[in-house]
Parts: structure tokens; sequence; C-alpha cells
């Protein structure tokens, strides 16, 4: 770190810019015998000394560059449109994607992940403006050639020009003049203009001559007075120059007036003329254009500009550039110049008519420029080196060289050097320096300003000499009288020389002896306009005198030229006269004796006009050496006799002289303030004890009267300010140092006070001086200091500091702490004394760092703090840190030493610790205060160019880290502070921990694991306070779990996040106007935003009108204050928000990086089991609102971390943490913005990965199933097309896309570049493994799992409409999602209990009952995979065969699903049992009794185990109840059906995934084939359009594709039966199902078949000997009852019978039937009913006459003509075989009908055996063996 060099500390600043003058070119006296006088010309004469480093001195680094920073939401891709927007337009880019803000230059950016947060949050860091906040902050004055901040005004006389011509030469005069209080403003500026052939190659009167001006005023004028030379009595008159017709004068008359200038050297009065510089209006400043005789512009700010000539003017001053520039003058012309006649006096210009003056016929030009005087002149000329001859350079600074620097001769230099800048080689100067644009000219008259000598200001120039102004003189005949005006020394000789003292009117002429006014031609009152300028000596006795000689000249050549004839003679002694303002009037005397000023000589003198006073004149002193107040001049002089020993030794005089200072009025006090304060200070320093305190009271007393003149109301008056700052030295040593005397006298007077004598009100004076008297202490101490070491120095070493004598240090010690008792007795007082007082107690401090050793310093800082020690009292709590934040402000705060050589920088560690308590303090504004302070600093150092390296940086963070750890250890007090404190304080940290190395990081986190912990607390906050939140942002960009902390009232905030300097700065630019800068296209689209910007309160849009009429109601909320930005400033606002939380975000990021290398080697403290800190920032940074920027570098850390960490992150204690990235990981999937969407592919591989080594699969499958679950009910997996109905959405489309690119293969290398890994990093084997497990199937299986969820999701979406008409899907849907969650037994569980209740609204009880059944299945699989159940796998195999769904396959995963929240916690024994219970209900309800009993059997061994005899019981009763239900359903004679089934096709396109598919419905038993067809015509009609219609095959024959018309979707609807497990398909028998016998079997189905007559002979319908049948059987996948209504048909095979074949089948069923009554077994008598009844219906249908066309239209089809001849004699004996066994079990039952029936029944036999006879008699036509078989 670079140290200032103090050797350099005081700048020397030249007073003025060319040599000063011979100070008195009269007398050359010692100065040493006039003390004061020494002390004047010191004062006025030697260079300023300023000290460079009192105000501070900071240079920064250049300004950032912020680039955009992108912040994606799930829908939008920000950085394509930039990308696209920027190659459309290149240009426009430039200003949209960055704005400037404050650079870094992070010299070690490399290491670093992003920029630093500081520059973003501070990012219009302005150290000036926050320095002029501090409280008694100091402000520096400028150093200017007067206080007030005037005018300057110059004018240069372009031409004149005459009707007649200009043909002799013409002299002339400029000066300001104030018509109101009729007196000149300023000395006369002369020029001259010769006729061209009079003119000389080498002379150039192009001078300039400048005014000055304290304000604009309508009554200043511009007086101009022309003359030439004496007009020759019979020559050409003047009045050829003001006739009315035009003169042309003859060549002869042009030579004599030639010849004539050149003989004469007298000149008379010719013109004159009057210009107002300034329009009446100015008064008003209303900026009315003003007239050609008002050259200037009122307005000085330029906002006006005037149409023709003064427009140039309106240039230069809103250009605000001082100098001259090429055309930015006005040129006047002025015409109405008034002929002078005798009576030409200061009347006459008064005169408003002038009837009395003819006009000249001629014009004067003029080119006046106005400039600015500020108060910086000196301060630039003296940056740029004093202007002597050694150090000028010609060429350097031109440009910033301003008239106003060269302030010459009015200020006292002699007229003969001063006009032009005093240079060696003048002509070389000028040629290098005056280019043709006439950029700078140094040919400037600095004409002196009379206001300065009546200003109430100090004198800061040495300026002493006479103006005397000649005006009449009265004599009783006409003649043509001039005056020659000497100053003498004394009488004694009339031939003695006199002093060389007049200044000449040419330029580079030397001082004169004497000088000539006009002639006054042919004139009885001679009148007079000339104004001489004349040199005093320093000191003047009484003989020195003026002498005025008259002369009378003739003005007609003769023989020879006129000679002038004394006329007579007139004296002014200077003591008697000098102070005179008035007009003086003298006697004239012929002729001059010697001492003819004595009075007893002037009884000789000869007086002319009797001894009347005929000779009128004036006077006017300009002097800043000679006071006019007689107190000050006594004073001078007791002064003198005090230093010069001449006075007693006791000084009363002197004393005396001291005390009447306080009489002096404060004019003549001010304006030789310095001097006399000089004086004092002498005396203060080696006077006596009495003295001493004498001329510090006076001192007090004036300072204070100054300080209450002050009239900006500052507490540190200009003047005084001034005075310490510049003219108080110690001129080299020869002045003694002022300190020791200063604080001896003060100290012992604030003692005397501290012990309670009375000090008098002199005392509070003095504590409000303090300031003043501080700094003198401490600049006389620093000029010590450099002159010590000035010349024995090295250069470029740096200045050793001074150490104080102990009895000096001891008695500035004693005068702070009774300086401190008083700041802390007021402050408890509420006096604002005591605020300034502690300011200044501060700066003292602070200044002496530079000086004294700054040990000794110390002693005093900590003397403050023990008195202010702890929290104590706001208002001195505050003063506190107000003397904290003025000392850390110091140049040099990070380089100063500890208080021991050991110990690092003592002031930060006390400005550390104080901090940090006020952080835990009560009061508000104190604490934002601290925190305000601690930022500004760190923003100082940060951006402070000599601190740029990083071994720099790394020094002031180590500096401030103990503030860092003072939070860890007291968090309370963070959590305390409300969200702005905390945002500062988290900026501090974050910066802090950015510069420091790892070492001092590894010591912050090896203390304790919870100290670890708080720290990433800290980090937490960082993300949660400083996150990038735009107004749409919802759900899906990471909410935040915590709002923002309410904030106090203050000053109005346009951003929450950025530094709360940003609102005043907003505030400050949205008063200005915003410029653009920039192309032509920025103007354009401003103009855009801005077509109605009317008026600055008009909002730019509706949404913006909005805002604002809402804030005005409810208060400026930040979002309407920022609304009603500006849209530039908006933007900015923005840029700066992106990049701070992009920067923060980055900054948490690379700590934890850093923290997981390290934990890595366990070299930090924290809990190694679950690495608590890693997840929780993991988390936060996923569940908060992250830049492109942030995305782009947190996944390579991502993979480390997961690389060295996987065993412990994949651990069973942090499933929350892994569940949570999984969410997050596949939230990011879905994002429309391609680098992020990659980058969450990759995120989801590497998790792949590391469970793939650190856990099972099946675990990562149940944590992404379950957070792709919650992410759908977040995401939207459809949208509404234009004509309202659905498609899949961007969003399920882009997380498809993700879940494909996890595991393809191909792509994975240049994804994994693209997303900054290396390729091989799936391949790469972690520590302690040797195999590489990474497995692509894997992937797939993983990937396919996952996107069966969300097909299921997204089918269920699409349906959505149609799920309450078509409830077949809708239970479809819920079955798909149930299957596809599967994994997750909570959501299969979840899924499966929807279906079930879809089922209950349906009455579709079975299916119901089945979900039920399968639910208890998953948690039964759970319960008994973990070996805490009651069931075994025996128990399973049963429940299996009611619910074949209940596979292995899914629920192995169910214990492996142990995820918090979800999983096996919650599948219980009790849970089973009560699903099983609803099984056995909604079986029950669909009188599948067989199945309620299988669920009883798996409920029992629960109570069994519970011992529960209760539930026993009430199960086996039950258990009775079913099985009777169960014999009645089997002893019924109509055989129980539990469903019918219906198989149903579909074709069309219409159909979607239907198409072309056959499924098989299970509808409940009363549904016939009409209702089924009505309802499936319903569903699917609806869904028809225009150009579909719906068509239902009536027919159960096979489709032909190729057969269906194209616009029309056909059904085909068909009923069917189901199969039997053992029943023979190949057989011939009819398929009744009434015939069917069986015991209690468990009803599942899974094939089905049904019957299709057909003729091969092309006709529709045939005989029975033409009648063939198809048998189909279909195959379904799944088995009824199943979880869903329909299942699709999987095999279909057909078998075809003959005729013949079905002939037999339909005789050989009902033998079968017949058999199968008789030969059931009957337990009981009570059975016999029921059995006749079906025996009685069974008979009827076989023998009864008029239904045997069944078995004789068989005989008659097949056993009679032709057909019996095609048969095979095969198939006829089987017929036969068949009928005769049919009729031999007819027989059989007819016998046992016999016995069986009752008296009633006999008639009904008798017919049954008529039948059976008559029928037999009808088959032995057929079968004549029949006879004798029966």
């Amino acid at each position: 770190m670079e140290n200032s060099n103090l050797s350099l500390r005081f700048r020397k600043i030249s007073r003025q810019p060319v040599a000063l003058p011979k100070l008195d070119p009269l007398l050359d006296e010692n100065l040493e015998q006039w003390p004061h006088l020494s002390q004047l010309v010191q004062c006025y004469g030697t260079e300023w000394v300023k000290d460079v480093n009192k105000y501070g001195h900071y240079e920064s680094i250049p300004p950032a560059i912020f680039q955009n920073q992108i912040f994606e939401g799930p829908d939008t891709d920000t950085e394509t449109e930039i990308r696209l927007s920027s190659a459309r337009s290149a240009t426009f880019d430039e200003n949209v994607t960055s704005t400037s803000g404050r650079h870094f230059a992070d010299p070690g950016s490399a290491k670093h992940f992003g920029q630093p947060p500081l520059p973003a949050y501070e990012p219009a860091f302005d150290w000036e403006n926050e320095r002029s906040m501090i409280c008694g902050q100091r402000t520096p004055e400028t150093l200017s050639a007067h206080y007030s901040s005037g005018l300057k005004i110059s004018v240069r006389v372009l031409s004149l020009s005459f009707q007649a011509g200009l043909v002799e030469p013409f002299y002339g005069s400029l000066s300001l003049y104030n018509q109101e209080r009729k007196e000149k403003l300023s000395e006369d500026f002369y020029f001259h203009k010769l006729p061209t052939e009079m003119q000389d190659a080498n002379t150039s009167s192009d001078t300039r001559g400048v005014f000055y001006l304290d304000a604009p005023s309508a009554s200043i004028h511009l007086l101009i007075q022309l003359e030439k030379t004496a007009t020759e009595e019979g020559g050409v008159t003047t009045s050829v120059y003001s006739r009315k017709e035009p003169v042309h004068l003859s060549e002869r008359e042009k030579q004599k007036l030639q010849v004539w200038s050149r003989i004469m050297p007298y000149r008379e009065s010719f013109a004159w003329a009057i210009v107002p510089l300034f329009d009446n209006s100015i008064t008003a400043n209303s900026g009315g254009s003003a007239s050609p005789s008002s050259p200037l512009a009122p307005s000085m700010s330029g906002s006006s500009s005037h149409e023709g000539v003064i427009e140039p003017i309106a240039k230069i001053t809103s250009d605000g550039k001082q100098g001259y520039s090429g055309g930015s003058s006005v040129i006047v012309e002025i015409s109405n110049l008034n002929k002078v006649d005798e009576s030409y006096s200061e009347d006459t210009i008064q005169d408003p008519k002038r009837k009395v003056h003819k006009h000249v016929k001629g014009v004067i030009r003029l080119e006046i420029e106005k400039h600015q005087s500020g108060h910086g002149d000196f301060e630039n000329l003296s940056e740029n080196g004093s202007l002597t001859n050694d150090y000028f350079d010609p060429t350097d600074h031109l440009a910033d060289l301003t008239p106003m620097k060269c302030p010459s001769t009015g200020f006292g230099g002699p007229r003969s050097s001063c006009s032009k800048l005093n240079f060696e080689d003048t002509k070389e100067i000028r040629r290098d320096t005056t280019s043709a644009s006439g950029s700078l000219d140094l040919n400037c008259y600095y004409a002196f300003d009379f206001c300065a000598t009546t200003r109430n200001e100090p004198f800061l120039h040495l300026f002493h000499c006479l103006y005397v102004y000649p005006l009449s003189v009265a004599l009783s005949r006409k003649r043509n009288i001039f005056i020659r005006v000497e100053l003498r020394k004394d009488d004694a000789d009339v031939r003695s020389q006199p002093f060389e003292a007049i200044y000449p009117r040419e330029p580079g002429v030397a001082l004169q002896k004497w000088a000539h006014t006009q002639v006054a031609v042919g004139a009885k009152v001679a009148s007079y306009h000339d104004e001489i300028k004349i040199s005093l000596p320093t000191t003047w006795t009484p003989s020195h005198h003026l002498l005025f000689t008259f002369f009378h000249i003739d003005l007609q050549t003769k023989l020879e030229a006129p000679r002038p004839v004394v006329v007579g003679y007139a004296s002014l002694p200077l003591l008697t006269y000098i102070h005179s303002r008035s007009e003086i009037y003298l006697p004239v005397v012929r002729e001059l004796v010697p001492h003819y000023l004595q009075d007893n000589t002037k009884e000789r003198l000869d007086f002319l006009e009797d001894g009347k006073n005929i000779f009128k004149l004036r006077l006017r002193l300009c002097s800043s050496l000679y006071p006019t107040n007689e107190r000050v001049r006594d004073f001078f002089l007791e002064y003198d006799r005090h230093t010069l020993r001449t006075s007693p030794p006791w000084g009363s005089e002197l004393l005396q002289a001291i005390n009447s200072l306080k009489h002096v009025d404060s004019t003549a006090l001010l304006q030789f303030l310095h001097p006399i304060l000089n004086m004092l200070l002498h005396l203060i320093g080696n006077g006596g004890e009495t003295l001493q305190v004498a001329a510090f009271r006076a001192m007090v007393d004036i300072l204070t009267r100054v300080q209450q003149v002050s009239f900006d109301d500052a507490d540190r008056n200009r003047f005084l300010v001034t005075y310490v700052d510049f003219s108080f030295d110690d001129f080299g040593g020869r002045q003694p140092p002022v300190y020791p005397g200063l604080s001896t006298v003060w100290g012992s007077l604030a003692r005397s006070k501290a012990k309670g004598y009375r000090v008098g009100p002199v005392y509070d004076d003095v504590l409000s001086m303090a300031w003043f008297f501080l700094e003198l202490v401490v600049k006389s101490m620093a000029l010590e200091q450099a002159r010590h070491f000035d010349h024995s120095l090295p250069s470029g070493e740096d200045v050793p500091p001074m150490q104080l004598k102990e009895s000096v240090f001891r008695c500035i010690m004693q005068l702070y702490d009774c300086l401190l008792t008083e700041v802390h007795d007021r402050c408890k007082k509420g006096l604002s004394l005591a605020k300034r007082l502690n300011s200044s107690l501060a700066f003292f401090c602070y200044d002496l760092l530079y000086v004294i050793d700054p040990r000794q310093v110390y002693e005093l800082v900590s003397l403050y703090m023990d008195k202010f020690s702890g929290i104590c009292q706001s208002v001195l709590h505050e003063c506190k840190l107000t003397f904290l934040q003025i000392i850390s402000d110091h140049d040099l705060f990070v380089e100063m030493p500890g208080r021991d050589s050991s110990d690092r920088n003592y002031l930060s560690s006390v400005l550390i610790q104080d901090l940090f308590l006020t952080l835990d303090h009560d009061d508000l504004p104190l604490r934002a205060k601290a925190a305000r302070i601690l930022v500004i600093l760190l923003c100082k150092h940060e951006f402070d160019a000599r601190y740029q390296k990083t071994e720099d940086k790394l020094y002031i963070a180590q500096l401030y880290f103990p503030f860092v750890g003072q939070i860890l250890d007291e968090m309370p007090v963070f959590y305390n502070l409300n969200a702005t404190e905390k945002r500062e304080v988290l900026i501090a940290v974050l910066q802090i921990v950015r510069n420091l190395d790892d070492t001092s990081l590894i010591k912050a986190w090896q203390q304790s694991i919870a100290r670890t912990r708080l720290f990433f607390k800290l980090m937490e906050e960082c993300l949660i306070l400083f996150e990038h939140r735009k107004a749409t942002d919802n759900m899906l960009v990471g909410n935040n779990p915590r709002g923002p902390v309410s904030e106090g009232p203050g000053s109005p905030k346009y951003s929450e996040r950025l530094s709360p300097a940003i609102s005043n700065y907003m505030s400050e630019a949205a008063r200005q106007e915003v410029k653009l800068e920039g192309t032509p296209d920025n103007g354009y689209l401003w103009q855009r935003v801005n077509s109605q910007m009317a008026s600055p309160s008009q909002p730019y849009s509706l949404r913006e009108a909005l805002a604002q009429a809402q804030s005005s109601r409810i208060g400026a909320s930040a979002q309407a204050l920022r609304e009603s930005l500006h849209p530039i400033l908006r933007q900015k606002l923005e840029l700066w928000e992106e990049n701070l939380s992009a920067a923060v975000s980055l900054q948490v990021l690379e700590i934890t990086e850093k923290f997981s290398s390290l934990a890595a080697s366990h070299n930090v403290a924290t809990d190694y089991g679950k690495l608590d800190c890693i997840t929780t920032i993991v988390i936060s940074f996923f569940s908060h609102n992250q830049s492109l920027a942030f995305w782009k570098a947190f996944f390579p850390v991502f993979n480390r971390i997961f690389d060295l960490h996987g065993a412990i992150l994949m651990a069973r204690e942090n499933d929350r943490f892994l569940k949570q990235i999984a969410f997050h990981l596949l939230r990011l999937a879905v994002y429309r913005n391609d680098n992020i969407r990659k980058r969450a592919v990759t995120g989801l591989q590497i998790l792949l990965k590391s469970s793939l080594y650190f856990m099972q699969i099946a675990r990562l499958r149940v944590m992404l199933t379950i957070t792709l679950s919650e992410l759908m009910s977040d995401v939207p997996v459809t949208h509404a097309k234009t004509d309202n109905t659905l498609e899949e959405s961007g969003e399920a489309r882009r997380l498809r896309q993700s879940l494909e690119e996890m595991a393809d293969e191909v792509k994975s290398a240049d994804l994994l570049r693209e997303c900054g890994l290396p390729d091989h990093t799936l391949l790469t084997v972690p520590h302690k493994f040797t195999d590489n497990r990474w497995s692509w199937a894997e992937a797939k299986h993983l990937s396919d799992s996952l996107i069966l969820p969300l097909d299921a999701s997204l089918e269920y979406a699409l349906l959505a409409s149609v799920m309450a008409s078509d409830r077949y899907t809708a239970a479809e849907s819920f079955h798909k999602l149930a299957m596809a969650f599967a994994p997750v037994p909570d959501l299969h569980i979840m899924w499966l209990l929807h279906l079930c209740e879809s089922h209950q609204e349906m009455q579709s009880w079975a299916e119901a009952a089945q979900c039920a059944v399968a639910v208890a299945g998953v948690i039964m699989q759970a319960l008994v995979a973990r070996n805490d159940g009651v069931w075994s796998q025996d128990h399973m195999a049963a429940l299996r065969k009611i619910c074949p769904v209940v596979s292995a396959e899914f629920t192995t995963e169910a214990s492996a699903a142990e995820v918090e929240g979800y999983g096996a916690s919650k599948l219980t024994v009790d849970s089973a049992v009560k699903y099983l219970q609803l099984a056995n209900k909604l079986f029950s309800q669909a009188e599948l009794y067989h199945f309620c009993a299988s669920i009883l059997e798996l409920v029992i061994p629960v109570y069994k185990s519970r011992k529960a005899y209760g539930q026993l019981a009430k199960c086996h009763t039950l258990l009775t109840n079913i099985y009777e239900s169960i014999l009645e359903q089997e002893s019924s004679p109509i055989p129980f059906i539990d469903a019918t089934y219906y198989r149903v096709g579909f074709y069309g396109q219409k159909f979607g995934k239907l198409d072309k598919k056959e499924y098989i419905y299970r509808e409940p038993r009363d549904v016939r084939l009409g209702d089924i067809m009505e309802k499936l015509s319903h569903i699917y009609e609806s869904r028809m359009d225009s150009n579909h219609i719906l068509h239902i095959i009536p027919d159960s024959r096979q489709v032909k594709a190729e057969e269906l018309q194209p616009g029309v979707c056909y059904l085909q609807i068909t009923a069917v039966d189901p199969v039997m497990e053992d029943e023979d398909l190949g057989s011939r028998r009819e398929r009744i199902f009434s015939l069917s016998t069986g015991s209690v079997r468990a009803r599942v189905f899974d094939r089905f078949l049904f019957d299709t007559p057909f003729t091969k002979n092309g006709k529709t319908q045939g005989g029975l000997e033409d009648q063939w049948k198809r048998r189909t059987v279909l195959q379904t996948e799944g088995s009824f009852p199943a979880l869903v209504n329909r299942l699709l048909v999987i095999k279909s095979e057909s078998l075809e019978f003959s005729p013949v074949e079905n002939a037999i089948g339909m005789i050989e069923t009902r033998t079968a039937a017949l058999r199968n009554e008789l030969e059931e077994p009957r337990s009981s008598e009570g059975d016999q009913l029921p059995r006749l009844q079906s025996l009685q219906r069974i008979l009827q249908g076989s023998v009864a006459v008029q239904v045997n066309s069944g078995v004789l239209s068989v005989c008659t089809a097949f056993l009679s003509g032709e057909p019996a001849t095609r048969l095979r004699s095969q198939e006829l004996q089987q017929l036969i075989a068949a009928l005769l066994e049919f009729m031999a079990v007819c027989k059989r039952a007819i016998r046992v009908h016999f016995r069986l029936i009752g008296e009633e029944d006999q008639e009904f036999h008798t017919q049954l055996v008529n039948g059976f006879q008559s029928l037999t008699a009808e088959l032995s036509h057929f079968i004549p063996a029949i006879l004798s078989e029966l």
C-alpha cells in the first residue's frame, strides 16, 4: 500500500500570476523598521500554503460496466430475446445491455465466480457526497480573486469609424459606471485607434479590458470617452465629424490633420457615450430579448437564448466555459456618440434627453463577453502550476486559463509591466498562444475594481495606490489649459525631481515622473475627465505631496511646434487629504518658492483669481497596506513599538490597543482580518502571559464577530476557513510555531473553567470557535514538521511523524479532556454546540494523524472512548458515531498501526467494536447510521485506486473480519435488525469474506459446529434478502418463505434491495432532466416512450398512471415510486438490482464451494453426519430466483459437492434434502430457457450417478416420482388451443424432453460440455470406489418410469372435459395414474382410492371392491416385506387370487420409499384391515360372497393375534351369513349371474387410441344389449364433429377395415359369455348357462366367447342343414372383476361347427341338462320342491307335443331325403346315438316325475306321457330301432 508523501503535504499556491511589484518605488526603506508592514507584506505577498491532506484525497477506480443479468421464469427465454434483438440492432444493444455504475477492478477475479456484490449494492457511490453528509463536515473554500461570486466582463474595441473617415489618431477609455449611484466602479481601460496609414506593423492595440462586477444590474453602464489631438486653430475643426450631410475631406486636409497630430502631444476631449450593459428586466431575471444597446443578456444561467446579435452570449453561458472561445461573444455597435461641448461633465452624462449634444456621425464597434467568475479560478490556476516565468509552459493548460486567472495591475503591479503578462519574451508567448480562432488572448488589461475597497471581506492582495481626478479650473478668461500631476517627497527644493510613481497609459512603459491631463480648448471653466493613477510609498510623512502645474498652450504652428506656458501651481499634502472622498478645492499660485507647503511661506505666494479655490479635484485611495480605521492604525503602531521594544516593557498601550479592537467597525476589521490575526497569534506565541491572554481574548472576540457576519450561516465562516487553509503560515520559519502558546493559553482557560472559576461569556465563544483554534494548532504543527524535514529527507521518502514534546502533548491532552467534558455535558442538555464541538474534536484527531505519532493520537482517541464507553444515551452515542465516522474517513485509515507494535490497526478495532455495539442499540436511526458507516467505509476501500492489489484487499478484509466474528457470537443482535440494516450488514460480511484468504476462513469455521451453522444462516439470509423478484414471480420461481421485514418510514425508497443511498441518488436524478447519450435511435426510442410527456407529473403510460394514483392514495410505495421514474432511470435501477442479486448469489456459491472442499478434508467444524450447512444453503440456492450466470456457475459446483460428499448427502438422514433437490431439478427441467433446462438435466444425471454409488436406485426413483407428482400440481400440463380444445403444454413437452435427454447416451458428452462439466463426469469413479457403476440402462429405466406418470397426468388433464360423461375413460385415467405412481405407495394408494370412489359413483361395486383390495394389498405387501405384520406370503397368495393386480413387482420398493412424509411409515396393519373391511362391504353389495369369505379369512388372523374376541365373534357371524348367501345362490332354480359382459369394437380415426381395438365391458347384470348400445352411442356421439358420424354395426360378424366408409366411426357391440376355468371350448354342445353346474368357485374370468351362426351358401339364413356356427374366444388383459370396467382384448381365436355338429350339440346339451337334474344329490326332503319345479321345466321343453319341433326338425333335416345321403356314416351314427340317449333320459325323467308329484300335477304328468309317446311314434319313422330301444 502506497503511503502519501507528506513532504508534499503543503502545496504552494501563487497569489498572483505575475511578478510582485516593487513594493515601494519611492522609498528604499527597510521594512524591519515597520514590523506591522512586514506582517502585511508577508501576508499579501508570499504564496498561499494549502494543506493537501486536510480535506482528504480520494482517487477512485473507473466505474463498472454492468451487464444485463437474465432472470428466467419457467416460461421465459429472455436470453434468446436479448440475443436476437442485439443481432437486429447492434448499436442500440450497447445502451440496453449495459449501464455504467462503478467499476471494480478485481485483479483476482479469476478465482472468483462473479463480480463483487458491493459495487452493485452501492452503484452510485460518491465519496464527496457521502463525506458531505457527516455531521459537522468541513467543506473546503475555493480561493478566488475576491469572495463574491461575481461576473467578469471583457471588452475589446474592434473598430472606430466616422462618416468623414478615420484620418487622425483617436484615443479613448472604457470604465464601468453606476448611473444610479453616480459613481465609477472601475479604473479606466485605455485604447487607441490609428488611421491605417499611421499604423505601425509592430504595434497592436488589440488589448482587452477586463472588468469585475458583483452582480448584473440595470444601473451598470459602460462609459466610453474618446479624445483626439487638440484641434489646430484655423485647421480642420471637429465639426466635420458631426455634420448631418456627408463630408469628404480633401487629401490636403487629411495630410494637414496627420501632420498636426504628429506635432501636437496634447489631446482634447472629443466624444462620449454611455451604454447600459444589462436591460431593465434584469431585476426580474425574465430573460426578455435585449436591445442592441444592452449587449449582455440578463440571464446568467444562459437558459434564455436571444435572437440576432445576442445569441452567442447565450451559448457561452449555457456552455458554462470561461475563456475566450471564437465566436462566443457579442459584437455591439454604438452609434450614439455625443460630441463634447464645453460644459461636458458628470451631470451631462445623467441628462436623459441630451438635447444639448450634437451627435457624432460615427460608430464604435465593441466585442463584449461575459464570464462567470467562479471561486475556482485561483484554485485551478494553482493546480496548473504557478504562472511565474520559470514554471509556465505557454502551451500547457491554455484552455484552463481564463482572463480571471491573470489578475494584474488592478491589484497592485506597475501598469508598465502588467497590461500584458510579464513574460521575458512577450512576443514569443503571444505568437504561440493566440490561435486563429482566438481561443485565448493573453493581451488583457485587468481594470481595478473600486468596490474591492468597500466590500466586507478580507484583502487578499497587495495594492497601494491613489487615483487623482482633476475636475475643473475656473479662470476669468478663455485659455487652452492642461494640468501636469506629479508626486514629490518634500518642498525644500522647487527644482527637485518628483518620484517615478505615475502609471503610464501606454502598455509596456515604466512608471513615469508625471502625467498630463487633456487640454481644455478655449474655455473659461476648463473641465477634465482624466484619471491619474499614482503608486504610493509604503509610509508617508507630512511633506509627501502632489504638485499640480497648470499650462496654457497655443494651438497653432508658427516657426516651430507650439510650446506650453506655465500658468500656475497647486499642491496637496497627502497626510491631510488622503482619506478625503469628497471634492477638494485648492487655490492656484503663480510661482513656487522653497517650502511652499508650510503655512508661514503661504503669505509670500502670489495666488491667481484673488486666492480663490479655483481648482476642483477628487481623490480615491485604494490600499491594502494603509488602514483607514484609526483603531486599527493604533494597533499596528503599538504592535510595532512592542516588537521593536520601543514601548515600556509592560505594554499597557498595546493592551489598550488590543482591547480597543473590539470596537473596530466590521468592514475595517474584515479587510485587515488576516494580518490582524497573524499579529495576535504572534503575540500569543511569544508575548508575556498577560499579553497572551489579552491577545487570545481579543482573537476570540474578533472570530466571534466574523462568524456572526457569515452570510450563508455556515458553521465555519468562509473568511476564517480561507485564513486557516491558505493564508496562515510560518513564512518559512520566520515566525515561531503558535501551537505551544495557543494550547497553553486555551488550556489554562479550560482548566480554570473545569475548576469552577468564572471565566465569563468568552468561554462559550471559545467553544463555538474551537474548530478554528484546533485547525490552527494542527497547521502550525504540520508546518513545523514539514520545515524540519524539508531538506534532510531524500526525495520520495515519507516524512516521519513529529514527536510532540511531553509538556506540549500533556497540555493538549488536558485541553482535549476539558473539551470532551464540555461535549458530554452539553450533549445531555441537547445543545447544538455540543455536536459541532464533537465534530471539531474528531477532525482534530483526524488532522493530527497526519502530523504527529499516531500512538500519541490514540491517547486522545482512547480518552474519547473512555468518556463515551458502552451503549450510552442516544445523543451521546450519535456523537461517538460521528467521531468514529470522521476518523475512519482518514486517507491512511487502513495503514494506521496498532497501539502496541504487535497489534493491528487500533482505529479499526475501536470502530468495529463500537459499530457492533450500536447495532444492539434501541435507537433505530443510530443502528441505520452504524450500518451505513460500515458499508461506506468498505466502498471507500473497494474503489480506492491505491488498494487494488490482492494483498491490499486481503489486508483490509482481515482488518474488518472481527466484525463477522462479533455478528456470529451475538446473532440475536443481527436478527433484531430490520431488513435494510440486515442488508447493509450482510453486504459488508460478503465483501469481507470475499477478499479473505482460506486460512482466515478456516479459523472462523473451526471454532464450533453451531458457529459454522450460524455463518451459513447469514449466507441464507443473503439469498433471501437480495433475491431478485419481478412482479410476476409465482411459486415456480421459488417463493420466499419469509416476507421482508416491514421497514419504518424514511426517505422514499425506490429499491428495497439496493443501498439506501440510491434513493437519494434517484430522487436527485429524477429532478434533473435525463439526457440520453448515444445514437439517434435512442432519441427516437425515447420519443416513442415519451410522446405524452407534457409535464413532469404526467405519467408515461396507463399502468404508471394507475401506479401514481395508487401511490398518492396510500403513500408512495417502492413500486409506485419506481413507476414514476423516467424509463431510463428505472432501467438503471433494475440493472443494478439484477447485478446485485447475481453477485450475492455467486459470492455465496463461492463460499459454499470453499466450505465443501474444506469439509472433505475434515478441516472445519460441522455436523459430518448430515452436512446440514451445505444442504441448507444448496436448497436455498434452488428455492430462490437466480440469474442465468448463477446457474452456469452452479452445476460444476453441484457436481463437485456430490463427488466429495455423495455418501453423506445420499444417506437416509438427508432424504428431505434430496427430495427438495429432486423437485427443483425437475422444476428447472421445465424452463423454456435451454441453458437452464439442459443444466437441470445434467443435475439429474449427477443425482442418478450418486445414487448408483451411494444408495438404492429405487429410492431415487421413488423420490423423483414423488417430486414429479408435486410438480404436476403446479405446472400446467395442458393449455387451450384456439378452438378451446386442450393440447399438451410447452412445460409438459419440455419436461418430457428433459427426461428423455437424461437417458440419451449420444447427446450426453455435448450436454456436459455445454454445462461446463468434463465429458467423463458421469464415468468418474468417486473416492473409495474402484468399479464404475454408471449404467445407461438404469438411466433409461429411470427416465421411462418418470415419463409414465407424466403421460398419465397429461392424459388425465386432456380428458378433463369428457370425464363427467364418459365414466369408463375417467376410471381408466385414474387407473393409469395409480399404476404410474405405483413405486410410491402413498401416491399409488391415493389414486386407487380416487378410482374406488369413481366406481362407487357408477355403482360398479365389484370394481370398487377390487380397488380396496389393491390398496390393502399394497399395505400388506409392505408389512410382509418388513416382517412386522401378522400375515405371511401365503396370505398374499390368497389375496392375489382375489385381485391379481397385487403383484410383487411394484410394492417391493415400498420399503425403499421411506421418504419423509411418504412411504411405509403410513403402512400399518390397521389401515390394511380398514381397506379389507371396505372391500368386504363392496363385494357384499356386488353379491360376490365367495370373495367376501376369502377377505374375512385374511382379517381373522389379525384379531387372533390381538386376541380381539369381540371382533372375532363378529367376523364369524359375518362368515356364517356369507356362506348361507352362497348356498342360497346355488340352490336357486334360476342360476345366479353377477354381471353381463359385452365385446365392444371401435373403428374410426376419431376414436384416437381406441381405433381398431376391442374391449370387454363388464356391466351390471340387469344391463341388456340395448342399454349398453344406447349408453355408448350417447358417450361417443358427443365427440363427433360435423365431418364424422357414428354408426353401430348390428351383428357380430368379423369387420373388414376396407369395407368401412372413411367419414364414419363404427361401434360393434356383442354380448359375450365368460368362460369357466375347466370348460371344454371345443365341445359342440350349446352353452346354456342355466344348464351349467358348479359349486362355489371364484368368479374370476379372463376368457369370453360368443357364437355366430352363418351359412356357406351366401344366404343370410338357411335351414338346419345349412346353418354353420362360428365360436369366437376372446382373452383379456387381466381378469374380471378388475380395477376398471373394461379390459382390452389381447387375443382372439375362433372355431367353426358344421350344421350336423350343431344339431348333435343341441341334442346333447338337452340330454346333459336332464341328466344333471336327475343325478344331482339332494340332502333332505325339503329340497324336493325346487327339484320338481326345475325337472318339470326341462321336461316340458323336451317332450311336450307342441315343442317337439326341436328334435323332430333335426330328424327331418338330416335323416330324410338328400341330406341323409350327404352325411358321413360316422356323423349319422353320432346323430342317431344322441337321439336315442335323449329319448332314454326323457323316459327316466318321466318316471322320476311320477314319483315326485302329488294330486294336483296328475294331469300335467298325463300330458308329458302323451307327448313322449307321440314323439316316439314320430321318431320311429326315421329310426325304426327306437321302438325296440324304448
